[in-house]
């Protein structure tokens, strides 16, 4: 990919109400608004809601990496201990290898606001050369546990695919190892 390139990044909303209309997604737009606060890298959004369906999830984040070349997918909902709620298992389910650090960190960092934090699954994982992180579904827990994980995916994107992602100094101190 060239330097003047943007770069796709998948926003993916699970949600029954919102994909069927019954109320509007605030979660995908929260995504899209922090994304574009802190990175410095020309990209631009590939949005999508769909309902709560293992199928729908799966299909919706294989095609935003494999046939839209998104090189990261961010996910909203769906990772609570709900009978519907199936965003893990379908994240899982499309990935090489899990990466349960994250999920570790956004629960440690929302526990800091509310006790029901150990009741969320999120995780992530790698498919191909991609990072998906499933993050919670309130857009102000979004915006909490993306400001933990941002300084490392920067990272994790260059040593799964040679992917350069950065982000405002200011915002953001991503974390090299390595790099002076």
């Amino acid at each position: 990919m060239n330097s003047t390139a943007s770069l796709p990044i998948g926003i993916l909303t699970v949600s029954d109400r919102a994909s069927g209309g019954v109320y509007e997604d605030l979660s995908g737009p929260a995504i899209q608004t922090y994304l574009e606060d802190r990175l410095s890298t020309p990209w631009h959004p590939v949005y999508r809601v769909v309902a709560d369906e293992i199928e729908l999830v799966s299909a919706a984040i294989i095609s935003m990496i494999d046939d839209l070349g998104c090189v990261l997918v961010l996910t909203t909902g769906g990772t609570g201990p709900a009978l519907r709620d199936i965003t893990p298992e379908a994240t899982e389910m499309v990935c090489r290898v899990m990466l349960p650090g994250f999920g570790e960190l956004m629960r440690q960092e929302s526990l800091k606001y509310v006790p029901t934090a150990i009741l969320s699954r999120q995780t992530a994982g790698i498919r191909g050369t991609s990072l998906i992180v499933n993050l919670p579904g309130r857009p102000a827990s979004i915006s909490q546990c993306l400001d933990a994980l941002m300084p490392a995916i920067p990272y994790c994107l260059e040593i799964t695919g040679g992917i350069l992602l950065d982000c405002y100094p200011d915002k953001v101190k991503v974390f090299r190892p390595n790099k002076k």
